[in-house]
């Protein structure tokens, strides 16, 4: 009878264990889901794309939607409201994906390059062709140098005593010709680029444009690592200890042009009569004729 009991009772302390668990993960679910369900109240309505909107993109209520942000979370610059950007005939001046809030330094009233530049930025074009543009395939939002070749400096230099420097390093890229949209990266040639720089930077392409020939070298829009430059002359291509030295002029020779054969000497006969001359040829021959009767 004791060890009945002894069961009933272990029995009961563990039915009553597993209550508590029961009841304890039956409270923290419900705990844990007040708490999502309050952060998910703590929700404000702000625009996004509807659809993908490039470079001078008019906003109309077609491309633009509300949705719920959170509050905490919510980006600098966002819009609470559709009307303020449909109403305002504002345009997008970057690239901006579905979905994406809508932010102001993303927007403009009117589609300019102007809109893109940073503070205290310049933007200045320089000429290109397929060489020194990379074949096409610089394009608007890339990162290059720009060099510079001219000739040397000094008054024992030749012209083709040249050398190359590096004239900028890591300038973005605003436009090709009137290509400016960043999502354009199918190659293509251009006559002229567009380059984000400083005022001394422009200053700097204003006067080498007219020193010598800029070229651009694309490099990875990822390396912002601006290192020390070298100069670049003929020396640096290597071959300095080879020459080929001055062929001697060869010797006239003198030119006889072989003179004409003289005509054979007519051979004359002298005589008191009368005489005939046939020719044969180059050669003639004099005969004589008698008078009549004799």
């Amino acid at each position: 009878m004791g060890q009945r009991n002894l069961i009933i009772i272990v029995a009961a302390v563990v039915l009553g264990l597993f209550a508590v668990w029961l009841a304890n993960s039956w409270f923290s679910s419900v705990e844990e889901q007040q708490e999502r369900v309050a952060a998910e109240q703590d929700l404000v309505r702000i625009a996004v794309a509807r659809q993908e909107l490039d470079f001078g993109s008019p906003l109309t209520a077609d491309n633009v939607r509300m949705v719920s942000w959170p509050a905490n979370s919510v980006p600098v610059g966002a819009f609470r409201s559709s009307q303020d950007l449909v109403s305002a005939n504002r345009v997008a001046i970057r690239p901006i994906t579905t979905g994406e809030p809508i932010l102001d330094s993303r927007i403009s009233g009117r589609a300019v390059l102007s809109a893109n530049l940073a503070p205290d930025a310049r933007a200045f074009s320089v000429s290109i062709n397929a060489v020194t543009g990379v074949a096409g395939f610089v394009t608007p939002g890339d990162v290059v140098d720009v060099l510079l070749t001219r000739q040397m400096p000094g008054e024992g230099a030749n012209s083709d005593d040249r050398m190359t420097v590096v004239l900028l390093e890591n300038i973005q890229v605003l436009a090709v010709d009137r290509r400016s949209g960043e999502k354009q990266t199918e190659p293509a040639v251009g006559k002229t680029v567009t380059l984000e720089v400083d005022q001394f930077g422009a200053q700097k392409l204003a006067l080498a444009s007219q020193l010598g020939t800029l070229s651009l070298a694309l490099r990875n829009v990822e390396s912002q690592v601006i290192g020390p430059t070298t100069t670049v002359t003929a020396r640096d291509l290597g071959g300095e200890g080879y020459y080929l030295p001055g062929r001697p002029s060869a010797p006239q020779q003198a030119y006889y042009a072989p003179s004409a054969p003289s005509a054979p000497a007519r051979t004359r006969r002298t005589s008191s009569g009368p005489s005939m001359t046939i020719f044969r040829g180059t050669e003639d021959t004099a005969y004589e004729v008698n008078r009549y009767g004799e």
